[in-house]
């Protein structure tokens, strides 16, 4: 929450060495001695307003941040269709859900159209996750990424439809458990901690020396009035006055400096503390990576097409036209005046981010998905669904139909008999195949399988295993959220100023570990990795010990991040934590 203006204001006084000065100045006024008195609280005040005025704009821009969120529902209440706040929601409300929404609470789905949910904000994995209305047993309920007949608060339905029972909302959602799990009392800084000590022991010696000037002075016969006045002002004089003024005004310039550069601070001794920092654990999805997929790799009868290069042969051009046409991605248009395409304009594509990603391979082979939608218009389909985890749309070709078939390899494979090529097909080595698969998966990529079959009329789609059988292999497609262009040099930065770099996410460790390595965070490309399911064997010594050896972890939830920081604190570790989600 946002906190008051009078909270904020006594934030400022709360310092050690503020309260020693605060004391000073109160035994100036009472020997008499005004002048200090007024220098000493010009300080002190100084200090508060600089202070106030930081804090103040940061939770200003914080509370900007928050306007952000999504502020409405559409239920079903009383057999009527309302859209209400999402405040307003409550526990047994039925939510209806759409491509496009963001989830308002916690939801048990109850009923669902290939709905798919971008959770990356909430569990940093990078693929959209298919969602079903199943019951799940216990084991596979784990991790938050796992739990696929819920949809969460925070995420974004990037496809179909769904209805949800809420079952959470407010602070009892996993996103509430997040922002208690953050709810608690600001720990000092180091700065805050040394500034402490240094006071205390400040305070310390100079009453000590103070009463040994008036012992000295009474048993050499001097009036004790006037050694007690002495040995006061001697104590206010050894008082450094500007010592806080001074640290604030330059902590307040650091964080001007770093609000240049888009960094936001709220409480100004965190910025000295940044520069005690050994480690720096960061969340993989948006942070490391831009969080949007890109297609890595087409690879079509064991011959490899990286996009951006020339199409090696016909079989791509086909897998690619596979991947634009089998694909429900919407284009948006920017338009220039008029009506007519405006010189320049750019073009994107939105839905799915896989979807988007294989689009954009397909234009980078010198196919456009809107003239192919237009030559071959969608008359049928099979949409993508959990259980089956493959899709088919039917497109008019010539006097015929061409079926186009894409999902996981393991779904797809066994489907085809035959390998596609322009002058008929030719045999299918399925266990090849699968291997090249499997070893690109291993890499951290995810891996579709492109397939076709012509028919002379519609089939029956209602017979799914006839529709989807005796198919055409056209290739694999392998798909990542690449590393961000800047993220590779920061690392380098992070580690030759001696600060180690540790990546936390909650997407699979395969992905996590490839993305490590090509990031320079991990020099092996098998580099250990722990996840969320092996953490929560280990107690806290044990996990001490793990993670002065392990620099990526996987699949794991926000609770267990908060747990990998502080057994590094309890290490000896300075720890930022960075990340673009809420996790």
């Amino acid at each position: 929450p946002q906190r008051s203006k009078v909270a904020l204001l006594a934030d400022q006084f709360k310092d050690f060495m503020v309260l020693v000065l605060l004391g000073a100045a109160v035994v100036s006024g009472l020997v008499g001695e005004l002048t200090d008195t007024l220098v000493i609280l010009v300080i002190v005040v100084l200090n508060a307003v600089i202070g106030f005025v930081q804090a103040w704009r940061a939770d200003q821009a914080m509370a900007a941040l928050r306007q952000l969120a999504a502020a409405h529902a559409t239920v079903l209440r009383g057999g009527t269709v309302q859209v209400v706040a999402a405040s307003d929601l409550v526990p047994g409300d039925i939510v209806l859900l759409e491509a496009g929404n963001q989830i308002p609470a916690d939801l048990r789905l109850i009923e669902i159209a290939q709905l798919q949910v971008d959770e990356s904000a909430l569990t940093g994995e990078s693929v959209t996750v298919a969602k079903q209305t199943a019951p799940l047993a216990l084991q596979e309920a784990g991790a938050l990424g796992d739990r696929t007949n819920m949809a969460f608060k925070g995420t974004t339905a990037t496809h179909g439809r769904a209805r949800g029972l809420v079952v959470a909302t407010g602070m009892h959602t996993e996103l509430g458990k997040v922002a208690r799990l953050l709810d608690s009392d600001d720990r000092s800084t180091p700065l805050q901690l040394r500034l402490a000590a240094f006071g205390k022991r400040l305070a310390l010696a100079v009453l000590a020396i103070c009463a040994i000037v008036f012992a000295v002075g009474v048993l050499r016969g001097e009036a004790p009035l006037l050694m007690a006045l002495t040995a006061i002002s001697l104590a206010v004089a050894a008082i450094p006055e500007a010592l806080p003024a001074v640290v604030t005004v330059l902590l307040a310039l650091g964080a001007r400096r770093m609000v240049a550069v888009h960094a936001l601070v709220r409480r100004l001794p965190s910025v000295e503390t940044l520069g005690s920092v050994t480690t720096i654990c960061s969340d993989k999805t948006g942070t490391l990576t831009q969080n949007r997929m890109h297609a890595e790799l087409l690879v079509a009868r064991d011959l490899p097409w990286i996009p951006g290069d020339a199409v090696p042969s016909t079989v791509h051009l086909e897998a690619l036209r596979a991947a634009a046409l089998c694909n429900d991605a919407t284009r948006h248009r920017q338009s220039g005046p008029g009506d007519c395409e405006a010189p320049g304009e750019t073009t994107t594509w939105t839905g799915d981010p896989t979807e988007t990603a294989l689009v954009l391979a397909a234009h980078a082979g010198g196919l456009d998905k809107a003239e192919l939608d237009h030559a071959c218009p969608r008359v049928q389909e099979q949409p993508f669904d959990s259980d089956r985890k493959r899709m088919t749309t039917f497109h008019r070709e010539g006097a015929g139909f061409a079926a186009y078939t894409k999902g996981a390899p393991e779904s797809v494979l066994p489907r085809c008999t035959v390998q596609w090529t322009p002058d008929g097909s030719t045999p299918l080595d399925r266990t090849g195949v699968l291997a090249t698969a499997s070893r690109l998966a291993a890499q951290g990529l995810r891996v579709l399988a492109l397939a076709r079959r012509s028919h002379n009329s519609l089939p029956d789609t209602n017979a799914l295993d006839a529709v989807e059988s005796q198919l055409e292999l056209l290739g694999l497609i392998a798909l990542i959220d690449p590393p961000r262009l800047e993220a590779q040099a920061a690392v380098c930065d992070c580690i030759s100023a001696g600060i180690t770099p540790v990546m936390i996410t909650g997407d699979h460790p395969a992905t996590a570990r490839a993305i490590a390595h090509r990031l320079g965070i991990v020099t092996r490309s098998d580099a250990p990795v722990l996840t969320g399911a092996d953490l929560a064997t280990l107690d806290d010594a044990a996990l001490r010990a793990r993670v002065e050896q392990v620099q990526v972890y996987a699949r794991v939830d926000p609770a267990q991040k908060i747990r990998i920081v502080e057994a590094l604190q309890a290490q000896g570790h300075f720890v930022a934590m960075t990340g673009d989600g809420v996790n």
